[in-house]
């Protein structure tokens, strides 16, 4: 049985985890403001560039830009998008077992043969792969620490280069989708080729535009800010869900601790009344037998 001091020792500890997890959750609060207004920004832009080019891309008869044609899939390559950071909650491993789900379902034949291959945003995604039979061939860490558009540039421009050299034939990207401070949503899109329609299943509507210099023109221009800005927006939702998560994961956790702290306050009140009770009990005992000497 729990001595006093030790009960004392555990509540002490648990209130230092808990004044942890309250800072925790403060600080996830802040970064989550900034974070939610960024996502807020780019969704509009993100979403009306992407229609655009679906627009310009049905319109043009022969595509001027390799981006744009689908080819034969022999190689893929998932960007799977994760924290740097852990105690958030499921956000991370909800997102590695989508990915691995997705891999088994959809390219089973390609696992088998070695073409499926992974590049990793993330601490904690590269880490559960980087152990097992999944090739991962590109590792990107410490993205959110400094969250600059150049960083999003940067990953797109790797991956548009790999496609254009053969070294895979289609890219997706899995990340978690910003929806609230409770709630995200895990999204699978393909980055490339760059589909021509939503990838829900409607189609743009055609409007009669006037375009100058051309439409073949404005197409090859749009496709490179098109995907830097999409990768820029993954990183932002995802930078927005992971602080939600934390957020939501340490507000449990301080519960938590409070329910603990009651438990065991009410643990040590029991053991100090049995100890006074037991002193209690050897003083009248020890009086009643002096009385009978």
């Amino acid at each position: 049985m729990a001595t006093l001091r030790d009960v004392r020792s555990r509540i002490a500890g648990v209130k230092k985890t808990q004044k942890i997890t309250r800072a925790m959750k403060m600080v996830a609060a802040a970064k989550l403001r900034r974070a939610q207004n960024g996502v807020v920004g780019a969704r509009p832009y993100a979403a009306k560039m992407k229609q655009l080019l679906q627009l310009l891309s049905g319109q043009v008869q022969e595509q001027v830009d390799p981006l744009l044609t689908s080819r034969e899939v022999r190689n893929v390559v998932l960007v799977v998008v994760t924290a740097d950071r852990g105690m958030c909650g499921a956000f991370n491993s909800n997102l590695i077992k989508t990915a691995i789900q997705h891999v088994n379902e959809t390219y089973p034949r390609w696992l088998e043969q070695g073409r499926v291959k992974l590049i990793c945003i993330g601490k904690k995604g590269a880490d559960f792969f980087g152990k097992r039979k999944f090739k991962v061939t590109g590792v990107y860490i410490g993205v959110y620490g400094q969250l600059v558009f150049p960083q999003a540039q940067a990953i797109a421009r790797d991956l548009v280069q790999g496609y254009l050299k053969g070294d895979y034939d289609r890219v997706e990207v899995i990340y978690n989708e910003f929806k609230n401070i409770a709630q995200s949503r895990i999204v699978v899109d393909q980055f490339l080729p760059v589909p021509p329609v939503d990838q829900t299943g409607g189609s743009v509507s055609f409007v009669d535009y006037i375009y100058e210099p051309s439409k073949e023109r404005i197409l090859e221009a749009i496709v490179p800010k098109h995907l830097n800005f999409q990768i820029w927006r993954v990183l932002l939702e995802s930078n927005a869900a992971e602080q939600g998560a934390r957020m939501a994961a340490m507000e449990n956790a301080t519960k938590n601790a409070n329910d603990m702290i009651r438990q065991l306050q009410l643990q040590y009140n029991k053991a100090r009344q049995a100890s006074i009770t037991k002193e209690l009990l050897e003083v009248v005992g020890g009086a009643e037998a002096l009385s009978q000497a």
